[in-house]
């Protein structure tokens, strides 16, 4: 699903009313029809009051859209009208006309004196949409500090007002309970910096017209279902373990066997054929007895890894879970980058080892796979101000060194060495539990074996890691959930998403 800029979202509009064609009233029209039925769908009471906020734009016209189509479902409607000069949209002043006489209006500033009265059971946000492009001030901090300053749930129409859709929102913003919008997500969605003013966020279609999202460029996505499909590897009947691949996982050091352990069995659950751990010698029991569907060659060192295998029989090799710092793993992973000819994820300490030796982005191959979470990206690209930025760094350096970069965190955010960026749609926080990062290093490798695109593998791996998450949560509680939990849901990722086919009973 692509991600637009509010222009281009306004650009959408305009195509809509030329080419379906509609009037640019009944598009509005539309839209809140979509969104009083959602409202109406959490607050089925029509005896509660539910007061609606206005501002002088199309979000304000849509605002009082949803006020008359509530009212025409019986609920009590109040609509504060938020303006401070006579200049309104016209379609705002079209939707002022058609409002009922039974829909009590009355000036939103005034509560600014007398506070906000009545118990609604929601308020609806329509101040401002995201053509906003400038803090708010005055009279419109003091309304939003009322709003926000009350436990009464407020749903905005398609962004919080005050929040800027594609850039560090500086002003104060609705902290919305919940905000749908409309036909696509808004770029501030996937940042953790306004988690709450956005609240629970849902998308649905208003209708606009499909060529248009087909013929404009972006470089922001939403990854889903949808776009999983169209590249997912059906297995054929006369399949052996040979058609899915050799994998290699570098992993494990003293007290760190269990990321190795947690690498392993995610990637033998990702489908590859054969799976090859190296790993020093003090976890080779452990290995060989918890991953017995694995080979387990025993590295030089005894706690922790000092040389490379045979490099020649493997289609795909990730190092880092649990492997150290140690100077002589530093040496190894050197003569790793000087030679592999197969796609490579570096993850862990890996990217820590690599954060220490600026001068061996020159050995990175391109394409190369790097999954560090937030502390490992600052180590190896330096902090930023705000999390818009974090994303401008992280496609910069993607495309700079020709690499995938999974950038770990709510909405994984997946850039690619074209600049384009992908944020994923599954996973919760019971996620956020140590080993996490190394089951996906080894849902990723074994994707990578399989002879996935790095794309592909990237975006599946990242979707189905997030998915399982959701299904052990669903089972578990986020709460109890356990890095190897995620594991044992892989199975019903691939049954639950029809990816692969369900026996005939």
């Amino acid at each position: 699903m692509k991600i637009f800029s509010p222009a281009q979202v306004r650009a959408w509009d305009a195509y809509t009313i030329a080419h379906e064609p509609i009037a640019s009233l009944d598009l509005m029209n539309r839209a809140s029809r979509v969104f009083a039925d959602w409202l109406m769908g959490y607050f089925p009471d029509t005896t509660q009051p539910v007061y609606v906020f206005v501002g002088p734009g199309n979000n304000g016209g849509d605002g009082l859209a949803v006020a008359r189509m509530l009212h025409q479902s019986f609920y009590p409607v109040k609509v504060f009208v938020c303006v401070l000069t006579d200049q309104v949209s016209a379609d705002f002043a079209a939707q002022r006309e058609i409002l009922p006489e039974g829909v009590d209006v009355l000036d939103g500033f005034d509560l600014l004196k007398t506070g906000l009265e009545g118990s609604p059971q929601v308020i609806v946000d329509a101040l401002f949409g995201s053509g906003l492009n400038r803090p708010l001030e005055e009279k419109w901090v003091q309304l939003i500090d009322l709003l926000n300053n009350t436990a009464i749930p407020k749903f905005a129409i398609d962004i919080p007002s005050g929040l800027a859709a594609d850039r560090a929102s500086t002003g104060p913003c609705v902290r919305a309970t919940r905000t749908l919008s409309f036909e696509t997500p808004k770029l501030a969605f996937m940042m953790p910096e306004n988690a709450d003013r956005v609240g629970e966020w849902s998308v649905s279609p208003i209708g606009l017209h499909p060529a248009y999202a087909q013929e404009t460029e972006t470089p922001f996505y939403y990854l889903t279902q949808a776009d999983i499909g169209v590249f997912f590897k059906k297995r054929a009947k006369f399949s052996h373990k040979g058609s899915f691949g050799h994998a290699l996982l570098l992993a494990g050091s003293y007290g760190k066997i269990g990321a190795a352990v947690l690498s392993a069995t995610a990637c033998k659950r990702s489908g590859v054929g054969l799976l090859t751990i190296h790993a020093p010698t003090c976890g080779y029991d452990i290995l060989q007895t918890t991953v017995p569907e694995a080979m387990c060659t025993p590295g030089s060192g005894v706690e922790y890894l000092e040389s490379l295998p045979d490099l020649t029989p493997f289609k795909a090799i990730a190092i880092g879970p649990g492997i150290g710092t140690h100077p002589a793993t530093s040496l190894m992973l050197e003569q790793l980058l000087r030679t592999v000819q197969v796609p490579l994820l570096l993850d862990a300490d890996a990217l820590n080892l690599l954060s220490e030796q600026p001068d061996w982005w020159r050995l990175v191959p391109r394409n190369t796979v790097l999954t560090p979470h937030p502390g490992e990206f600052v180590r190896l690209f330096g902090k930023t101000t705000d999390d818009f930025e974090r994303i401008d760094l992280l496609r910069q350096k993607a495309q700079e060194h020709g690499v995938f970069i999974i950038l770990k965190g709510a909405n994984t955010a997946i850039a690619t060495p074209n600049g384009a960026c992908w944020f994923n749609s599954t996973g919760n926080p019971g996620m956020a539990t140590g080993g996490s990062g190394d089951v996906l290093t080894g849902i990723l490798t074994g994707l990578l074996a399989q002879g996935y695109a790095p794309l592909d593998a990237c975006r599946l791996g990242v979707w189905a890691h997030g998915y399982a998450g959701d299904l052990a949560a669903d089972k578990l509680s986020q709460e109890a959930l356990l890095a190897g939990d995620l594991v044992g849901c892989l199975g019903g990722v691939w049954l639950e998403l029809g990816l692969i086919p369900r026996p005939t009973p």
